[in-house]
C-alpha cells in the first residue's frame, strides 16, 4: 500500500509541476506586432490583452481611416498571434496529461 501511495502522490506531484509550468509560460507569452511599415507597434500577452501601443512619426502623415485600419491591424494581428501560441502550450500540456 505504501508504494501505491507512493506512487500516487509522484502522479498528482508532476501533474501539479506540469500544471505551473503551464501558468507560467502563459502567463510569459507577449507578442509584438508591427505594422503600416512601422508606424504602429502593438504588444499583447497571452490572453490577446493590449499591453503597449506604440505610434511612430509617420502615423501623423496618415489619414484617420488608414490609421485606425493600421493600429486595428497590428493589434489583431498580435492578438492572433498570441492565441495560437497559447493555444499551442495548452494542446501540448493536454497531450502530456494524457500520456
Amino acid at each position: 500500500m505504501n508504494d501505491e501511495w507512493a506512487r500516487l502522490e509522484a502522479s498528482v506531484q508532476a501533474q501539479l509541476t506540469r500544471m505551473q509550468q503551464l501558468s507560467d509560460d502563459l502567463a510569459a507569452i507577449r507578442v509584438r506586432y508591427t505594422a503600416a511599415g512601422g508606424a504602429v507597434t502593438a504588444v499583447v500577452d497571452g490572453s490577446a490583452r493590449l499591453l503597449d501601443l506604440q505610434l511612430s512619426e509617420a502615423v501623423s502623415r496618415m489619414q484617420p481611416a488608414e490609421f485606425t485600419r493600421a493600429v486595428l491591424g497590428a493589434v489583431t494581428a498580435a492578438a492572433q498571434q498570441a492565441l495560437g501560441a497559447r493555444s499551442e502550450l495548452i494542446a501540448e500540456y493536454n497531450s502530456q496529461a494524457s500520456d
